[in-house]
C-alpha cells in the first residue's frame, strides 16, 4: 500500500504572514520512506518519455530534482538565482509581487536534442515555473512536462503551465490558500 504523502506534509498557519497556510515539505523529506516514494513517483510518471535532463528550481527543487535525475539516470540542471552560477549563463526575468527577479542556467548545458523535465517542490501562482520553462526552451531544448510534489490549484499555476503546453504532474494537492 502506497504511503499517504499528504499526511507527511506539515501545515503551518500564518507563515510567513497572517492568513497564509504554509505547506512545509521538510517533514516529508525527513521521513525516509516518504522522501524515497515521492522521488520514485515523480520518476515513474515520466519514465520512457525521452527525458535527457531534469532541471530543478532553487532551492527545494534541487532536493527533489536531483533525486529524480538519479532515478532516471539522467543529468541534473540547477536553475539558480542570478549571480550564483560560475561561467557563462543565460537568464530569464520574471515578475514578483513587488519587482522583478532573474533565474539562470549555464549557457552550454542544453541544446535542441534535449528533453527536460522541470521539477520543484510546489506550484502556486506559477511565475517561477513559467520563467524556468521559457529559460530552458531558449536553449532549443524541449520542455513538455513539469512535476511538483505539491499543487495549490486555487492559485492557478498548474493551469498557467498547461496553457504553455506543459503537462503538469503533482503528487499532492491542497485546496485553498
Amino acid at each position: 500500500m502506497p504511503l499517504d504523502l499528504k499526511a507527511l506534509v506539515r501545515t503551518i498557519p500564518d507563515y510567513p504572514k497572517k492568513g497564509i497556510l504554509f505547506r512545509d515539505i521538510t517533514t516529508l523529506i525527513e521521513h525516509p520512506e516518504g522522501f524515497k516514494e515521492s522521488i520514485e513517483r515523480i520518476a515513474q510518471s515520466c519514465r520512457g518519455q525521452g527525458v535527457t535532463h531534469v532541471a530543478g528550481i532553487e532551492a527545494r527543487g534541487f532536493i527533489f530534482g536531483a533525486g529524480v535525475a538519479i532515478a532516471l539516470g539522467v543529468g541534473f540542471i540547477p536553475i539558480r538565482k542570478k549571480g550564483k552560477l560560475p561561467g557563462e549563463t543565460i537568464g530569464q526575468n520574471y515578475a514578483l509581487e513587488y519587482g522583478v527577479d532573474t533565474i539562470e542556467i549555464h549557457a552550454d548545458v542544453l541544446d535542441s536534442g534535449d528533453t527536460v523535465l522541470l521539477v520543484d517542490d510546489l506550484i502556486a501562482t506559477g511565475g517561477t515555473a513559467i520563467a524556468a520553462v521559457g529559460l530552458l526552451r531558449r536553449t532549443g531544448a524541449t520542455v513538455t512536462k513539469a512535476a511538483f510534489v505539491i499543487d495549490l490549484p486555487d492559485l492557478g499555476g498548474a493551469a498557467k503551465l498547461k496553457a504553455e503546453g506543459v503537462e503538469v504532474t503533482a503528487l499532492i494537492a491542497f485546496e485553498g490558500h
